[in-house]
């Protein structure tokens, strides 16, 4: 669609913006991106976004598209002659829904917990909880290559952000999830292999120091 201006207001290390990166690679648009300070959020966000004041937003022609899954539902629907994004089938369509709003409920508040700890039994419940839920997606993926059978898509765009933060969950947790899940990292370095993913993710090291350096400064232990 010619004339189209599309932005997207963005915090580098967040996987829920690296969704919308990746829909917007694998459908080929155009778009400029706006880095936010979450601290101090630009005043742009907060008109866009005023209910959760939260990144990522889409900013289509001047109209704001928030919540991340909402967001790559949006780009599939507006670019529709397009690689699809969503199964065709409205049951498949429903399943891709059902785990990805199963990742957005359970993997992210994992992750935290092990991040965020205050004693070391919180840091191994959260792992505890993180290696269950990667296992139900395991079994979900079975010897599939993608999430939808062949074909990149919906539920791998929702997961696959997490992978930049896999390492810092490792390291502050002592734990591999290549050792406990080892067909999802299988999984995952296929996806990183497409353009699409591996230029929409940011290096897991700079997470990781990042979280550090936020640790370190809010105070958890």
């Amino acid at each position: 669609m010619a004339g189209e201006e599309l932005i997207l207001l963005n915090f580098w290390p967040s996987m829920f913006g690296a969704r919308a990166r990746i829909a917007l690679a694998e459908k080929g648009l155009n778009y400029e991106e706006k880095e936010e300070d979450l601290p101090n959020k630009s005043p742009l966000l907060l008109k866009m976004n005023p209910v959760h004041k939260k990144i990522p937003v889409l900013i289509h022609n001047g109209k704001p598209v928030c919540e991340s899954l909402i967001i790559v539902e949006y780009i599939d629907e507006v670019w529709s002659d397009r690689v699809p994004l969503l199964p065709s089938h409205p049951y498949e369509r429903a399943q891709a829904r059902f785990w990805a709003d199963f990742i957005d409920k359970k993997v992210y508040a994992a992750g935290n917990k092990i991040i965020w700890h205050k004693r070391k039994d919180e840091a191994e419940e959260g792992k505890k909880e993180l290696i269950e839920i990667l296992k139900v997606l395991e079994g979900v993926l079975e010897d599939k290559a993608y999430f939808g059978g062949e074909v990149f898509g919906f539920v791998d765009i929702a997961l696959i952000g997490f992978y930049m933060w896999f390492h810092t969950y490792e390291t502050c947790a002592d734990f591999s999830i290549e050792a406990e899940c080892p067909k999802l990292m299988e999984w995952a370095k296929r996806c990183l292999k497409r353009e699409t993913v591996s230029k929409s993710l940011a290096d897991p090291n700079k997470v990781y120091d990042l979280m550090m350096s936020f640790r370190n400064k809010f105070g958890s232990d």
